[in-house]
């Protein structure tokens, strides 16, 4: 079960609406966003809710019918959002899963990817970083790549030019269909927190999710 879901971004107005920044822009339109009590610790902004809360949220955000609670949920689950900016994310993740002894298969990171296309997602469980800078100084610091990722597909640019794609801004077109993204995840992060992860493994290895 998950007891920790880690937002990446890079913090600074400079990077709020860039594509590297999705995962913020995810947390930052959750339905149940206004729950989050940040506190400034652990190099970075964390915040926790009740077992108790969480499955509130998901009885409210969730379609009831297919949730299915688990037994296993943890007591308290955390939430991050590390402000070491992205290549350094790991260092904020490993101090606070080392204080509350959040072992990495109970770790969500979620983060844009390039493999995946503006409309796409992914729920993986360990594997390969996909040359993500955040995901590989996660993996340093915990001394594993077994934890769970959410991927925020933005798509790879014509140019080779991977850093100023990534540090760039959206386009109207991909805010768009970001808003749809974010719909359908707020949904699953839900049935993910309160359902066991794997059970939507194959169902979600990639999806589409815009019209």
């Amino acid at each position: 079960m998950i007891a920790l879901v880690v937002f990446l971004g890079n913090y600074g107005k400079e990077y709020a609406s860039t594509r590297h920044n999705a995962a913020w822009l995810l947390e930052e339109n959750l339905p149940f966003e206004r729950e989050f009590s940040w506190q400034e610790k652990f190099k970075g902004f964390y915040c926790v809710l009740s077992k108790e809360k969480i499955i509130s949220i998901a009885e409210q955000v969730c379609d009831t019918e297919n949730l299915k609670i688990a037994a296993n949920i943890p007591p308290k689950i955390f939430f991050l959002k590390p402000q070491t900016y992205m290549n350094l994310s790991g260092e904020s993740i490993a101090e606070l899963a080392g204080f509350y002894k959040i072992k990495p298969e109970e770790i969500l990171i979620v983060h844009d990817e390039l493999e995946l296309q503006p409309g796409q997602v992914s729920l993986k469980w360990s594997g390969g970083l996909g040359g993500h800078n955040g995901l590989r100084s996660v993996k340093a610091c915990l001394g594993t790549a077994d934890f769970w990722r959410l991927r925020i597909g933005i798509g790879r640019p014509e140019s080779p030019d991977i850093a100023g794609y990534v540090l760039s801004n959206f386009t109207t077109d991909e805010r768009n269909i970001l808003s749809q993204v974010f719909n359908v995840l707020s949904k699953l992060l839900c049935h993910i927190l309160v359902e066991n992860p794997d059970k939507y493994l194959k169902d979600w290895s990639k999806k589409k999710v815009n019209e």
